[in-house]
């Protein structure tokens, strides 16, 4: 556990380390992207063995609209990087430890030792490897490094996955065939590279006094490309070549060697650029270091051309960043940040800061600074202040401040740009502390008020649903009655078209038994009347006869008795029936016979006693 940590855990107990890296009254998190920290914790591992690892962590200067990938490179002593190339600029700090840096550029192979301090650029493109040395400290090959291109270029960075390919996977990518033409090889050479196990990045380095032949999978590859004669083919080879001229000298650049910028008893601070350093001519970045002693800062300034990417190196501090504002905004914004060694803190330009290391340690840093040209940081305290250059009329003004008030600010003034200031760490460490409560208790209000808006609206929203169903179902329930209404009033039409239609028909069936019982007593009266008119004629006709026949007698007078017998029966037979056959003609019509039978014979009782009362 680190300093940081274990200082966290004594203050905050669970709290985690990002609730703290960053904390200020940004409010709208304005500054959140303009300056942060990167915690070690938070860094990418891209590879770990048992010889070294890396890892990795992306910044993104949106001022600019520029993307920086930082890499940490670890060799343990006696440790081989093996050979890749670059997709991008890398420039690189040593951190610790020592060892030497092969690359092939303009078809020649360069070696330089690098150690503790070291500075050095390597261009887009170039093949490179790294070894760390076997010293008696035993101590590791630490490297920071920052991948970049031009600004023309940061589009075309971005196509390409990761900050460098491995040499060899970009040499196995090709058949046995290919390579068996390529390197003038045997083909059993070819497939053994093909069939050999991908080795990691990081292996051990061979040993100096190896004389056999080189079998080593990544060894092949660096002997494939690396020219017969230079210091690393004698590596490889176990061979030391006598021609020393094709070795070319090149030098790194030692931060720590030069004469600091800035020295004093509180610390010091210097930074290297093209003018410095002819090789990062080019490449629109500069490095820089600075060491502060116990109880120190850097005075408040800012950059006008450069953001910063700083690494904390040793100890811990605080940093404290002041967000610009236009003119129009009241409020200042500030972040404060509490760092601890191995972590990354970003700073646009034009934000003013201040670093102070902590009474019981020093604070040492380095890091790149990202700039399109020349970049003179504007101090606002101390010798150098940029304040000391304006009247003091116009700062009385700017400040709304008397004057005197001016004069004793700016004439207190002794120290250049590096300045003592005890317990100032401490100081905004407590400041830190009460914003980070302040934002929790306002943190906690606005959740309990989210809550409790949140509690009410979800009120409301019960209370509108329970009065929508209420609704629905008061709407449900006169659907339900008009429905029924519907249905009883359109029953009791029905009901009463059925009671109509019923007593229309019975109506009709009134009438037609009306009409049927009219018509069959009409039918009856004529056939009475009918009956009547036969049987009056009838009875005139037997009274014509019997006038006839009486003056028939009368006339003849003589006539036998038998023929008056005859007469008799004749007239008895006559006058029994009153003419039957009008009587059968009679009684047909009214069923009081059956047809087919003889007169008499076939009537009935019914008939019989009929006739007999007519006559």
């Amino acid at each position: 556990m680190g300093e940081l940590e274990s200082h966290l855990q004594r203050r905050l107990g669970k709290t985690t380390r990002e609730d703290v890296n960053a904390y200020g009254d940004d409010d709208d998190g304005a500054c959140n992207v303009t300056a942060f920290v990167i915690g070690k914790d938070r860094r990418k591992e891209i590879a770990v063995t048992e010889y070294g690892q890396i890892s990795a962590v992306d910044v993104h200067d949106q001022i600019r609209g520029a993307h920086y990938h930082l890499q940490f490179i670890t060799l343990e002593p006696n440790s081989l990087f093996l050979p890749v190339i670059l997709h991008a600029d890398m420039i690189f700090y040593v951190h610790s430890g020592s060892g030497s840096l092969n690359w092939v550029g303009e078809e020649k192979m360069n070696e330089i030792k690098v150690e503790r301090g070291d500075v050095y650029r390597l261009h887009t493109g170039s093949v490179f490897y790294l070894q760390s040395s076997l010293e008696s400290t035993r101590e590791k090959l630490r490297i920071h490094a920052i991948f970049t291109n031009s600004t023309d270029d940061q589009n075309q960075q971005r196509m390409f996955s990761g900050a460098y390919s491995s040499v060899a996977d970009m040499v196995l990518g090709f058949d046995a065939r290919v390579l068996k033409s390529a390197f003038k090889v045997p083909r059993e050479v070819a497939e053994e590279f093909k069939q050999s196990k991908r080795p990691p990045p990081i292996v051990h380095a061979p040993s100096k006094n190896r004389t056999d032949e080189f079998t080593n999978w990544g060894g092949r590859i660096i002997k494939a490309l690396i020219p017969e004669g230079s210091s690393s083919f004698e590596l490889i080879n176990g061979k030391k070549s006598k021609d020393k001229k094709k070795k070319k000298k090149t030098k790194a650049f030692n931060i720590l060697d030069k004469t600091p910028d800035v020295m004093n008893c509180n610390g010091w601070s210097t930074s290297v650029n093209s003018r410095k350093f002819s090789r990062l001519s080019g490449s629109n970045m500069g490095i820089f270091a600075v060491n502060l002693t116990q109880g120190s800062m850097v005075a408040p300034h800012w950059n006008p051309q450069a953001s910063e990417i700083a690494v904390v190196t040793h100890g811990m501090g605080m940093i404290h960043v002041v967000c610009p504002s236009s003119v129009n905004e009241s409020e200042r914004k500030t972040m404060r940040f509490m760092v601890n060694e191995g972590d990354v803190f970003f700073i646009a330009r034009y934000h003013p800061m201040v670093q102070m290391a902590y009474n019981n340690g020093t604070f040492v840093f380095m890091g790149f600074s990202t700039m399109e040209r020349d970049n003179y940081p504007q101090f606002l305290a101390g010798q150098e202040s940029v304040l000391r250059t304006l009247g003091k009329n116009i700062l009385a003004m700017a400040f709304n401040v008397s004057e005197e008030a001016v004069d004793r600010l700016a004439g207190s003034q002794v120290d250049s740009t590096i300045l003592k200031c005890l317990s100032c760490a401490e100081e905004e460490e407590r400041i830190m502390w009460e914003e980070m409560e302040r934002k929790k208790q306002e943190e906690e209000a606005r959740r309990k008020k989210e809550e409790e808006e949140k509690e009410r609206r979800r009120r409301e929203e019960e209370e509108e649903e329970a009065r929508r169903r209420q609704e629905e179902e008061e709407e449900r329930r006169r659907r339900e009655e008009a429905e029924k209404e519907e249905e009883a009033r359109k029953r009791k039409e029905e009901e009463e078209e059925a009671r109509r239609k019923q007593e229309e028909e019975a109506r009709k069936r009134e009438e037609e038994e009306e009409a049927r019982r009219k018509q069959e007593e009409e039918e009856e009266e004529e056939e009475e009347a009918e009956a009547r008119r036969r049987h009056e004629e009838e009875e005139a006709r037997r009274r014509e006869e019997e006038e006839q026949e009486a003056v028939r007698r009368r006339q003849g007078g003589g006539k036998t008795e038998g023929t008056r017998r005859r007469g008799g029966k004749k007239t008895e037979r006559t006058g029994r029936g009153g003419g039957w056959w009008w009587w059968c003609s009679f009684c047909l019509m009214r069923g009081l016979c059956f047809p087919g039978i003889s007169f008499m014979d076939g009537c009935t009782a019914d008939a019989i006693t009929l006739f007999l009362n007519m006559q």
